[in-house]
């Protein structure tokens, strides 16, 4: 998937002029190769009205945008997704007419709606805020022909069906999770998972930056976290962490893309890395080895000692200055090693380290073991079985007062295995394949809960097998685009006869991005 896109005109513009049909009227005339149908996108649009010509892309087309850096910042990120493949120049310019047209106007659309319009002379996108222009250009990309995906010049046409799309999301929390600590990604690595979470809508980026196996954040105040903390992951070997320029680059990438980056410290558990950085955290003073395993619930930061929050207030005010985003995750999970009276004790202490730095609380559902902060999300992460008390639990926080992000372990862990003979990831929380992430409804899921505390979903991807890019593709595609889709669409258009029928439109496009997926039986992918 290209990463920065530069257009390739010398020595291709002739090719595109002999694989080109020229265009009357914005419309191409050439055979073999029809519009996509408007309804054809994931996630599945709010409303849409076909009908009417389609446009065609020619080396004519300019990408007309308001005056405003932000707009224009699309507009060009709009010409660089469509040059190479073109080949066309597709100058960005508040200036002309026709062409592609991104403008703010509609307020209605809210912060991350749009409205498309398509017909013989042009496609115009209208948002009330930036986001919803971006957002519209990644549901124009569905509508052009996959190969539009390509980094060289293909043939055209690139027609675009008539009509009217008006989308607006479901949910203003649609997430994914990366953990870089179990295996250290690359901050190229994660600008391209990146990119793909952008395609779909997908608008947070949870890094989970500590565990047992590694420390990936510098902290200036305690620089062996990431110096030696860092310094392996599962397995042994070499690994990694982000410097403070590194993590400002992926959460400038991000936002360019409108995503926000959660990033997340896990705590008082998943803390080994920590440890066994620094002895005095523990309390016997004694720092234990570094751990490459991939046991959980033995670590815990020492409740009692004073230095636990020094540690904690210096690591929260350094991640809260590089992170512009709402909310900073504290973790919570797993944290069989300390009491649960210790558990309290230091939730207590450390949320209001949070919004000491300007941050609100996010924190995995165990969270609601204790009293969550005002303003707080608990990210609910247990299985259709999971026992009614402690769902109970989650939904009385609900009631109160604490928003939810749904990330049911046994629907949407995209390190769960396909099927049994997946080659990666892991069974724990079951089998899970493609209709069984897609098939459930994040408003209705969690008894007792009410449907406005639901805020979203987050796909979590775990990396205890995970070592490369091409195993992060495997796992997320294409689970993810059902994810994105649950989060986005409204629960009208769910189901999953109809959406697996849009999901195999989707791997040419993949073939085109270099994403290596899982063909799952359940899809009936083009030619198979």
């Amino acid at each position: 998937m290209r990463l920065h896109r530069t257009p390739r005109l010398l020595g291709t513009l002739l090719l595109v002029a002999a694989a080109s049909i020229s265009v009357a009227g914005g419309t191409s005339s050439a055979a073999g190769r029809t519009a996509v149908p408007l309804g054809r996108v994931v996630p599945a649009p709010a409303s849409v009205d076909a009908g009417g010509s389609p446009y065609g892309i020619t080396r004519d087309t300019r990408i007309r945008v308001d005056d405003s850096r932000e707009v224009r910042r699309v507009g060009a990120y709009l010409a660089g997704v469509l040059r190479p493949s073109t080949g066309y120049r597709l100058p960005v310019t508040d200036r002309g007419t026709g062409g592609i047209r991104l403008r703010l106007g509609d307020q209605t659309l809210g912060a991350e709606g749009y409205r498309l319009a398509s017909g013989r002379s042009g496609i115009t996108i209208t948002a009330g805020k930036p986001a919803g222009l971006f957002h519209g250009v990644q549901t124009l990309r569905q509508l052009l022909p996959a190969a539009v995906e390509s980094d060289s010049v293909q043939a055209g046409p690139w027609l675009v069906a008539g009509g009217t799309i008006e989308d607006t999301p479901r949910y203003g929390y649609r997430g994914a999770m990366l953990d870089v600590s179990r295996h250290f990604f690359t901050v190229a690595q994660v600008e391209r998972y990146i990119d793909e979470l952008a395609l779909y809508k997908i608008n947070k980026l949870h890094l989970h930056l500590s565990d047992d196996q590694g420390w990936r954040i510098a902290v200036d105040s305690w620089p062996r976290l990431a110096a030696y903390g860092g310094s392996t992951q599962v397995g042994g070997g070499p690994a990694g962490s982000y410097t403070k320029a590194q993590y400002r680059e992926i959460v400038r990438y991000a936002a360019e893309r409108y995503l926000d980056v959660v990033p997340e410290i896990d705590m008082p558990g998943h803390t080994n890395a920590a440890l066994a950085s620094y002895a005095r955290l523990n309390c016997d003073g004694t720092a234990p080895p570094l751990y490459t395993g991939t046991d959980v619930g033995f670590s815990s930061l020492c409740v009692g000692k004073p230095a636990t929050y020094d540690f904690v207030d210096d690591v929260i005010r350094e991640l809260a200055a590089l992170t512009p985003g709402t909310y900073l995750h504290i973790g919570g999970d797993e944290a069989h090693s300390t009491s649960h009276a210790d558990y309290v004790t230091f939730m207590n202490k450390v949320q209001p380290l949070v919004a000491k730095y300007g941050k609100k609380v996010m924190g995995w559902h165990q969270l609601t073991g204790a009293t969550p902060a005002k303003g707080a999300l608990a990210q609910y992460w247990g299985l259709d079985d999971t026992s009614a008390t402690e769902k109970e639990q989650v939904a009385q926080a609900a009631r109160n007062g604490t928003g939810l992000v749904l990330s049911p372990a046994d629907r949407i862990y995209l390190d769960m295995k396909y099927t049994e003979d997946t080659p990666l990831g892991q069974d724990w929380a079951g089998l899970v394949e493609v209709k069984r992430a897609y098939d459930w409804d994040p408003g209705t899921y969690l008894p007792g809960a009410p449907a406005s505390a639901i805020r979203g979903v987050e796909a979590p991807l775990w990396s205890e097998t995970l070592v490369t890019g091409a195993d992060i593709d495997y796992m997320a595609f294409p689970r993810l685009p059902g994810v994105a889709e649950l989060g986005w669409s409204p629960a009208s258009t769910h189901d999953w006869d109809t959406y697996k029928v849009r999901l195999a439109a989707q791997a040419p496009r993949w073939d085109a991005l270099g994403i290596g997926y899982y063909k799952s039986p359940q899809v009936p992918w083009p030619g198979v």
